[in-house]
């Protein structure tokens, strides 16, 4: 009786087994076929990073001179921006030696791209280009064509980043992204996310919640918004819903993924929350590995750091050009001489500390809004006190401290010392614990100013 039951038991593990097996294929049949369809490049380019991920720093670098010298030659030829630009600066592309002369090239600000977008576009034609859209979390949007190829890159250094996780991008995964969609962009964004396998989470509603962590009891990887993952991971370790226990990797975008977030999604997810940086017109500009580090996406982007905020060139993107980019946000990069025991040559970035955002306005001086992540960042390192912050200011001379966080009478000392060692008497601020935080465009934004500079 024991013997036929095991028998059973066997037989329905092997059926389970089975189809499982079957589903994974189909899944992977479609994926891939979307992918042919849609970025027939993708494989090709692929196949190269997985290759060039092993290549020495020189080599990397080599390749990037290599595809710089491409670029600032189209941008010359076919982009009526850049012609003027560098007649402008009085620039011979064609003197640039080596990958340091990029330093004579002009920075592209943010308000220039915004202003010159039609111009900044080459007279190229391309078989296949697809509408880019940035978030417009500034307030304004912008809109821009990008190659297939170029988009494959980025795409494919993606898939390059998850396969460092044992990551196929066809396996079941959550997506913490979109909110406030209309009834008929939701049922688009269903379909897309079923030839992709994923699920995702339309709202913060307690059921959207319990819903989504259910799903993920059979997911492989989890990734969005790195707010909405720490906020869950709260919420599910506060549960009693089971939590998932075959998730590889948990992937933070969008958002800097604070050290606070860590012990929670850690608890809740089994691994820690990992970061994926890049923006929509720059591309992937770098991602974690298993070791920890931030390696950058060296083969599509050339960074550099001035005064700790960092310009980025898109060595792919030849349809929009994207070169010395002041993408607005504050970096640390590390020595070229830092390692990574995972055996990848390309340069680090120790730390991507935040937005440049807008400035902090005193009764009487004029702030970075990186003082934000200095007070914080010393409460941590000095004290061990670690909180999850959003600073509001609506008038000047004034700030909301929103602390997510009850706070202890020590740990409000020590936060009042820190706030008053950078704007002393000039800033009349509240501090307001247990505070929910404000998103825009489903962002969470540290720093909210609603002053009209």
């Amino acid at each position: 009786m024991l013997e036929k039951k095991q028998n059973r038991l066997a037989g329905k593990k092997i059926k389970l087994n089975g189809y499982r097996f079957l589903n994974n294929m189909l899944r992977k049949f479609i994926y891939l076929l979307g992918q042919n369809i849609r970025n027939p490049s993708l494989k090709k380019h692929f196949y190269f990073l997985k290759k060039s991920e092993n290549w020495s720093l020189e080599e990397l670098e080599n390749y990037q001179f290599k595809k710089l010298k491409e670029l600032l030659l189209v941008a010359n030829e076919h982009s009526e921006f850049y012609k003027n630009k560098f007649i402008e600066f009085d620039l011979d592309v064609n003197k640039i030696s080596k990958l340091s002369d990029i330093k004579s090239i002009p920075i592209l600000t943010k308000s220039e791209l915004l202003s010159n977008s039609k111009s900044i576009h080459t007279n190229l034609k391309f078989k296949k280009t697809f509408l880019a859209t940035t978030s417009g979390t500034s307030g304004k949007t912008l809109k821009f064509n990008r190659e297939e190829t170029a988009d494959s890159f980025n795409r494919a250094a993606i898939q390059r980043g998850y396969s460092w996780f044992n990551i196929q991008p066809w396996f079941r995964n959550g997506y913490f992204w979109g909110f406030n969609f209309s009834f008929i962009q939701k049922i688009k964004n269903n379909f897309l996310d079923f030839l992709q396998n994923r699920y995702r989470i339309f709202s913060y509603e307690e059921n959207e919640i319990k819903n989504f962590i259910k799903q993920t009891k059979n997911a492989s990887f989890i990734s969005g918004y790195s707010s909405m993952i720490y906020q869950t991971a709260v919420y599910l370790n506060k549960s009693t819903l089971e939590k998932p226990k075959k998730l590889k990797m948990v992937k933070g975008t969008s958002e800097k993924v604070l050290n606070i977030y860590q012990e929670e999604v850690k608890k809740a997810f089994g691994v820690k929350m990992i970061s994926e940086y890049g923006a929509t017109e720059a591309g992937i500009i770098a991602f974690e590995c298993t070791e920890g580090n931030m390696h950058i996406n060296m083969e599509g982007v050339l960074v550099e750091e001035i005064d700790q905020e960092i310009l980025v060139t898109n060595l792919q993107m030849q349809s929009f050009p994207i070169i010395r980019y002041k993408l607005g946000d504050y970096v640390t990069l590390a020595p070229r001489s830092k390692k990574c025991s995972c055996g990848k040559s390309h340069l680090i970035i120790d730390e991507v500390t935040g937005r440049v955002g807008k400035s902090i306005y005193g009764k009487t001086n004029i702030y970075p809004s990186l003082y934000f992540y200095y007070i914080f960042k010393n409460l941590g390192n000095t004290f061990q006190i670690f909180l999850n912050y959003q600073v509001i200011q609506e008038k000047k001379g004034k700030l909301t401290f929103l602390i997510e966080q009850e706070l202890s009478k020590y740990e409000l000392e020590q936060l009042n010392t820190e706030i008053l060692k950078y704007f002393k008497e000039d800033i009349f601020y509240n501090i307001i614990p247990n505070s929910d935080f404000k998103k825009t465009k489903g962002k969470l934004k540290n720093f909210i100013s609603l002053i009209d500079e």
